[in-house]
């Protein structure tokens, strides 16, 4: 047995999991193990398949090809949390790893998929997006998210997948239009955890600094999204638009009368942000300016820091 390094032979080993051929790069990384048991890069990649591994086999005993895939998908968050326990992060491995468990359930996601035109379930779109956007191929990405979009106009998953994609290619104003967006019709169910783009990591950095984790970050982020510049770019609303806008609020405001500490602390940002909302209605139109200063002292009454920030 020896106990030289094995880097060289890593690359290929790596190629094989970008493939998503798990079972021949279990086999490669056994062979290099039994070459030095002490090699950290395999021990580490090792950890990673053997997950995956068992991830691939329980989503083959799910029932239909859409719930396989979404289970890989699920388990992506685990993962990384799986992995941070396993020794210093070595950033190579876990984008092969990324690489096979997104190819993977892009498989079976695309064996659902009819390219004849028909018309399909936008999550599957999403879904199928969303993996060739972590695949790297955000061409194909921003096709299915534009489709997905096509069928679910109002859904903030697809919105905030569509803006992160945007994102990566450069196309930053529109990427600001579709996440402020996508914050708007409901943050609690934006995936942030799916979001790569530099202008989306950025502001979850800066949100997280200032102590907001879980479901209160993604509340928060549209808020500090305008205070600090990023969500700048915005769009005119429509008359139905801005009736829904202003029902809205009103129900937000009685929920947050009678509303547990907890929930409360979720509800603040919301109804920040929709006044933020109305505020911008109320200067696109040129409205009474009495207006404008009615929703600043809401936002005043509900956090005197924002409202500063806001108003400075």
């Amino acid at each position: 047995m020896t106990t030289e390094p094995v880097p060289g032979l890593l690359p290929h080993v790596y190629d094989v999991l970008k493939a998503g051929e798990l079972e021949q790069a279990n086999r490669e990384l056994n062979v290099l193990l039994q070459q030095n048991l002490e090699d950290a890069d395999v021990i580490y990649a090792l950890t990673g398949v053997s997950y995956w591994m068992d991830r691939l086999r329980r989503a083959e005993s799910a029932s239909t090809a859409f719930e396989r895939g979404e289970f890989l998908v699920s388990q992506w968050r685990p993962f990384i949390a799986y992995m941070a326990k396993a020794g210093e992060e070595r950033e190579v491995v876990l984008y092969a790893l990324k690489q096979c468990a997104f190819t993977l359930a892009l498989r079976f996601y695309q064996s659902l998929y009819r390219e004849d035109g028909t018309a399909q379930d936008a999550e599957l779109y999403r879904k199928i997006g969303l993996c060739y956007k972590a695949l790297g191929d955000y061409d194909r990405a921003l096709h299915l998210l534009e489709q997905a979009k096509d069928r679910d106009r109002d859904s903030p998953a697809i919105l905030a997948e569509l803006a992160d994609s945007y994102a990566l290619c450069g196309e930053i104003r529109l990427s600001k239009v579709l996440l402020r967006e996508a914050f708007f019709q409901g943050a609690d169910r934006v995936e942030l955890h799916f979001l790569e783009s530099g202008l989306v990591q950025r502001l979850v950095a800066q949100v997280q600094a200032l102590g907001f984790a879980g479901p209160a970050l993604a509340e928060w982020l549209p808020v500090y999204g305008v205070l600090y510049g990023v969500l700048n770019v915005k769009r005119e609303l429509r008359a139905l638009e801005f009736g829904k806008l202003k029902q809205a609020i009103f129900a937000l405001e009685n929920e947050l009368k009678d509303a547990p500490p907890e929930t409360g602390k979720l509800l603040v940002p919301r109804l920040i942000n929709h006044y933020f909302w109305l505020i911008d209605h109320y200067v696109n139109v040129r409205d009474d300016k009495a207006r404008i200063n009615e929703v600043l002292l809401k936002i005043k009454l509900l956090d005197t820091d924002v409202y500063a920030r806001y108003t400075m």
